[in-house]
């Protein structure tokens, strides 16, 4: 199982709108894909960062379902956020793997 971890850090004006976003739109757009198998939204508490701080954690089952998710859904999708939060927000991706 692979952990596809997508860390934002948003603007404090932007912040309340963002996570709106992201629970109600953005989360179940990825969701609806049916390459993730399950996710959580985490805060982060102690961000060195100025503005809000979150990971958005998505677990896909196979490196083939996310290959699937990068290639075919990826793009929309970041490019409609990049969109709505234009010099508001910023993110970055990293993908693991379980090994315990």
């Amino acid at each position: 199982m692979l952990l596809y971890n997508v860390t934002s850090i948003i603007e404090d004006a932007s912040a309340d709108r963002w996570l709106q976003w992201m629970q109600d739109v953005h989360i179940p757009q990825v969701m609806a894909t049916g390459m993730f198998v399950s996710h959580r939204l985490l805060k982060v508490l102690d961000s060195p960062n100025e503005g809000v701080t979150y990971c958005a954690q998505y677990v896909a089952d196979s490196i083939e379902d996310y290959e699937t998710y990068q290639q075919q859904f990826a793009p929309a999708l970041q490019a409609e956020a990049a969109e709505l939060f234009a010099n508001q927000a910023v993110s970055f991706r990293t993908l693991m793997e379980y090994v315990a």
